[in-house]
């Protein structure tokens, strides 16, 4: 009896002791951004075929992380549970699960963040992209789009304010012509509606301009996605970024460069306009 009743109480201590972890997390006040978007956000980085003897082809992960990309305490990402836990690659594991996820812009996007503004304090990542998805997806009322108000929403509870969304896609609507064309009015709606969902109307948003797409329409894309003119709007250009072997989706070391890109981007924005909040 007695060696039941130390197991129980060992038990006990483990899960109060996680429970504390995940309550002092939920009740720190964190500065918030969104990760939303396609593929490229939610992150490839690292993801090739793999064959198996049968002739299967799957897509794996080669867990490669690099130093820019490592974890740190005060980096967080509100996970598929809806819970704050530390942040690791890959960042939307448990978000885009249909898809082999690897490494993104996001935690490179972070550590360069807390390495130019070291009394940054708590940074919360909230991960909510979704590979293969076209612009009408995330349109509102939709249930991308809800999702993703959603989760930011959620991720105030405890304290927080929202600072910024990083937004890369695009790379569907390259697809049709129709698409193509009709891309900047849909994503110029889309913002607008962001920051109208979420009472943030100077809301900084980082977002990519394409470096490939699987359809003959990229450049309509981005020249869309480069002509967006509303205030506290950046664009950052990924062409030009190493490119993996599918020919589509950024390597490891451009998804590095591309969340310093977006770090700096955003701190530019600053510059301009005070931070914007929004504090539960």
């Amino acid at each position: 009896m007695l060696p039941l009743i130390l197991l129980m109480l060992l038990s006990h201590s483990r899960w109060v002791a996680t429970a504390n972890v995940t309550n002092g997390c939920n009740s720190i006040a964190k500065n918030i951004f969104i990760l939303s978007g396609q593929s490229n956000m939610s992150g490839r980085g690292g993801v090739f075929n793999q064959t198996s003897s049968s002739g299967t082809v799957n897509l794996t992960w080669d867990g490669i992380v690099p130093s820019e990309c490592q974890p740190n305490p005060s980096v967080l990402r509100l996970n598929g549970g809806l819970t704050w836990v530390e942040a690791h690659e890959p960042l939307h594991k448990d978000i885009d699960v249909n898809k082999t996820c690897g490494v993104g812009p996001g935690m490179s996007f972070a550590n360069k963040l807390k390495m130019d503004d070291p009394d940054i304090g708590v940074i919360g990542l909230v991960p909510c992209a979704i590979g293969g998805t076209n612009i009408t997806q995330w349109v509102r009322g939709g249930w991308l789009y809800n999702e993703m108000i959603r989760r930011t929403k959620v991720a105030l509870q405890g304290g927080g304010t929202i600072r910024g969304m990083l937004w890369y896609q695009g790379e569907s609507d390259a697809i049709d012509l129709d698409d193509a064309k009709l891309y900047k009015g849909r994503l110029k709606k889309f913002f607008k509606d962001v920051r109208r969902d979420l009472e943030l109307p100077t809301l900084p948003i980082v977002q990519v301009a394409l470096a490939t797409a699987p359809g003959p329409y990229m450049e309509v894309i981005r020249k869309a996605q480069l002509g967006i003119n509303l205030p506290n709007v950046r664009c950052v250009d990924a062409k030009g970024l190493p490119i993996g072997p599918d020919l589509l989706h950024l390597t490891t070391p451009a998804q590095v460069q591309l969340g310093k890109m977006l770090a700096n981007a955003f701190l530019q924005t600053q510059r301009v306009f005070l931070p914007s909040s929004n504090s539960n």
